[in-house]
C-alpha cells in the first residue's frame, strides 16, 4: 500500500533465509528460502524473495503476528513456514490466488 513502511529486512546467506525486524521489541522473523519456494512456486534466488517480500510485506507482518500471539512471545527470534505466511495471504485477500 502507497505510503506503508516496510520493516528493515536482508538477506542472510549463511542460513539461506531472509530475516525482518517485526514489532516495537524489534523481534526478528527468518523466512528459508524453502517457503518462498513453496510460495512462488519456483526455486527463487535471494533477490526474488526480497522483491515478493516487498510485494506482500503486509501478510508477513500479520503472519509474525499471529505467530507471536500464538507463542506468547513478544520479543526474541521465531520463523514463519510457507503455510503461516499463506494463511495470512488468504486472510488478507480471501479470493486472491497465489499462483
Amino acid at each position: 500500500m502507497a505510503g506503508e513502511l516496510l520493516p528493515a529486512f536482508d538477506w542472510r546467506s549463511d542460513i539461506d533465509a531472509l530475516v525482518f525486524e517485526h514489532g516495537p521489541a524489534g523481534g526478528r522473523c527468518f523466512v528459508h528460502r524453502l517457503a518462498f519456494r513453496s510460495l512462488i512456486g519456483i526455486q527463487p534466488e535471494p533477490g526474488a524473495c526480497m522483491d515478493w517480500f516487498c510485494t506482500h510485506h503486509a501478510a508477513f507482518s500479520a503472519a509474525a503476528e499471529t505467530k507471536l500471539a500464538q507463542s506468547g512471545a513478544t520479543k526474541g527470534a521465531f520463523h514463519l513456514n510457507s503455510r503461516d505466511i499463506r494463511r495470512a495471504l488468504e486472510q488478507l485477500s480471501p479470493a486472491r490466488q497465489l499462483r
